[in-house]
C-alpha cells in the first residue's frame, strides 16, 4: 500500500469561489489557501450540484445528482444503501476518517467512514424537511430559515460562538488524528476528510480576525440590492423565503456583514495553515493529496440576496484546489467541473491501474485525473445542478455547458446566461433569437434527462413521509440519530496494559513513546 497516496480534503461551508484570491478576489487575506493554489491545480470553473448543505454534501459523497440520490433537501434522508467514495476507498485499502460537519440526515452517521472523530453541528432527522403542500405566500418557510436575513443584521464581532466552539474541536481532533495516523501501526493508506462550519452564517468572529480587515476596504456587492419586482421569478421567492424585506438592510449593515464574513474566511485559512503544518511535521507531506472544496458558495448581498438556494454564480460556483506538487504540476483549469466528480476521481487516483472501471455503481461524474495531469479529454464540458427545496414548489435545473447557463423551472421562464462575458449574470438571453438555439440544445438536455413532473411527485411524497414519521417521533421518546464519540482515552493515555504494564512515558530503552499502548518509539526532529 506504500505507493498509494493519502487524501486530506479540506472542506468549508459556504465558501464562494469568488471570495478567495486564488480566483481574484482583491480583499480577503488568506495567505495558506493562496499557498496551495500556487502550488497546486485550481480548477476556476467549479460547481458544487445542488447549493443547499445536506443534499450538497449527499450528492458529493455518493458522485450522484441530488434527484438521483434522494437528496430533495435539507432534511431528506441520505440511505445507508448508496456508496459513497469513503466506501470505495476502504475497497481500495484505505482507511477512512471524518472529523467535522457532514449534515447526514438519518441513521448512518457514517457513510462509508470507518472512523469519525466529532458529532455533528446540525441535526441528523427530518427536522428541516420540506414542505410543498404548507406553505405561506407561495413559499415554505421553514423554522430555520424564517426572516433568515434578519441574523445577518446580527454580524459583527464575537468572541465565542457555538460554530467557533466546534471548529475549534474539528480543527483540534484532525490535527491530532494526523499525528495518530503517523504513529500508528496501521501501514493503509489514509484518507481524512476535515468538514468546518465557517464562513457559514451567522457571521460571527472573533476581533483577531475582524482586525485583519478595514472595514472602510471592504468591497460591497458587485450587484446592488434590487427591488423585488425587478428580479426574476425564482430570485422574488427567495427574496420572500429569507425576509429581504423585513430586514431592509442599510448600506453599513452590509459592509458589517460582508466584513464578518471575510474574518470568518481568514478563520478557515488558519485552520487550513495548522492542517498543513501538521502533515509536514508527521511526515505526510510528499504522498498526500490536499484537496480543498466548499459545499457551495454565498450570495453576500448580491442583488439584496444573501446564503445560498440560487443558481447565480455567487452561490453555486465553488473553490477547487488539488494540492500535490510531487504528483500534478501546478496549474489552472478551465473546464466546468462539479463535486459529483469526487467520486470518480479518487478512485481513479487511488488505483489508477484499476481506474473507473472498478466503480460498480451508478455515478453521475467524471474522474479529473486527467485534468490534474494536464491532459486534454473528451468529457462533456457540461455540469448540472438541482433545488427541489424549501422556496420552491416545483423542481429547478440549471445546466452549464460551455460559457452558458440555462436555468429552468415549469413555474418560471426560463433563464439563460452567458456567464463568462456577462459574471454578474445581468443579461437574460433567453428568447433573444441570436441564442435560440443555444437555449434549445439546453431544454432538449433537460427534457431528455428529467421526467420533472414525476420527479415533483416523488419529492412531494418524500416530503409527505418523512413529516410523518417526524409527527409520530415527537410522540413519546424520540431515537436519536445523533453521532455520539467514543471516549478512546485508554488508547490515547497512559494506564496499565501488557505492552506497557508500568504506564510509562518510556519504553524499556527510556526512549519516548509514540503511543501509551505500544513500545513504538516517537519521531524526534533533533538532535
Amino acid at each position: 500500500m506504500a505507493d498509494k497516496p493519502n487524501f486530506l480534503f479540506i472542506q468549508a461551508d459556504q465558501l464562494a469561489a469568488r471570495a478567495l484570491p486564488a480566483y481574484g478576489n482583491k480583499i480577503a487575506d488568506t495567505p495558506h489557501i493562496d499557498a496551495l493554489s500556487e502550488q497546486g491545480v485550481v480548477f476556476e470553473q467549479a460547481y458544487c450540484n445542488y447549493p443547499l448543505c445536506a443534499p450538497s454534501r449527499f450528492s458529493m459523497m455518493a458522485g450522484l445528482l441530488a434527484s438521483n440520490a434522494g437528496a430533495y433537501d435539507n432534511g431528506a434522508e441520505f440511505p445507508a444503501s448508496i456508496p459513497t467514495f469513503a466506501h470505495y476507498l476502504r475497497t481500495l485499502g484505505y482507511q477512512t476518517c471524518l472529523s467535522g460537519k457532514m449534515h447526514f440526515i438519518g441513521p448512518d452517521q457514517l457513510h462509508g467512514f470507518e472512523e469519525r472523530l466529532t458529532t455533528d453541528i446540525y441535526p441528523s432527522d427530518f427536522n428541516w424537511s420540506a414542505n410543498w403542500e404548507n406553505t405561506v405566500s407561495g413559499s415554505e418557510r421553514l423554522l430555520a430559515a424564517a426572516g433568515e436575513v434578519n441574523g445577518i443584521l446580527k454580524s459583527g464581532i464575537y468572541e465565542r460562538t457555538i460554530q467557533l466552539e466546534f471548529d475549534e474541536e474539528v480543527a483540534f481532533t484532525a490535527n491530532r488524528k494526523i499525528h495518530d495516523l503517523a504513529k500508528s501501526d496501521d501501514e493503509r493508506p489514509f484518507s481524512l476528510f476535515v468538514s468546518f462550519t465557517h464562513p457559514h452564517d451567522p457571521f460571527a468572529i472573533p476581533r483577531r480576525y475582524w482586525d485583519r480587515y478595514r472595514h472602510d476596504d471592504i468591497d460591497m456587492p458587485a450587484v446592488p440590492a434590487m427591488a423585488r419586482d425587478q428580479l426574476d421569478a425564482h430570485s422574488q421567492r427567495l427574496f420572500d423565503h429569507i425576509g429581504v424585506a423585513e430586514a431592509n438592510m442599510s448600506e453599513a449593515e452590509i459592509r458589517t456583514a460582508r466584513h464578518a464574513y471575510y474574518g470568518a474566511v481568514s478563520y478557515i485559512d488558519e485552520q487550513v495553515g495548522g492542517l498543513m503544518e501538521s502533515l509536514r511535521t508527521a511526515g505526510f507531506g510528499d504522498n498526500t493529496i490536499v484537496v480543498l472544496l466548499s459545499d457551495h458558495g454565498e450570495a453576500l448581498g448580491e442583488r439584496g440576496l444573501w446564503f445560498k438556494r440560487s443558481f447565480f454564480d455567487c452561490a453555486l460556483r465553488i473553490p477547487l484546489i488539488v494540492w500535490a506538487p510531487k504528483m500534478f504540476k501546478p496549474g489552472r483549469r478551465s473546464e466546468n467541473v462539479s463535486l459529483v466528480d469526487l467520486l470518480p476521481s479518487v478512485v481513479d487516483i487511488a488505483d489508477p491501474d484499476g481506474g473507473c472501471a472498478q466503480i460498480t455503481t451508478p455515478y453521475d461524474g467524471h474522474s479529473l485525473r486527467p485534468l490534474l495531469l494536464g491532459n486534454e479529454t473528451d468529457r462533456p464540458n457540461r455540469v448540472v445542478a438541482e433545488m427541489s427545496g424549501e422556496g420552491l414548489q416545483s423542481p429547478s435545473i440549471a445546466v452549464i455547458e460551455d460559457q452558458f447557463k440555462y436555468i429552468h423551472c415549469e413555474d418560471d421562464p426560463p433563464l439563460l446566461f452567458n456567464h463568462i462575458a456577462d459574471p454578474d449574470e445581468m443579461q437574460i438571453l433567453a428568447g433573444d433569437p441570436a441564442f435560440a438555439d443555444v437555449e434549445a440544445k439546453m431544454a432538449a438536455f433537460i427534457d431528455d434527462g428529467w421526467d420533472l413532473a414525476e420527479l415533483r411527485e416523488t419529492v412531494l411524497e418524500s416530503q409527505r413521509r418523512r413529516h410523518l414519521v417526524d409527527r409520530a417521533h415527537a410522540q413519546g421518546t424520540a431515537p436519536s440519530w445523533d453521532y455520539t464519540v467514543p471516549a478512546p482515552g485508554a488508547t490515547q493515555y497512559f494506564r496499565p496494559s501488557a505492552a506497557n504494564p508500568s504506564a510509562s512515558n518510556y519504553n524499556d530503552d527510556f526512549d519516548v513513546r509514540a503511543r501509551p499502548d505500544s513500545p513504538r518509539v516517537n519521531r524526534r526532529d533533533f538532535p
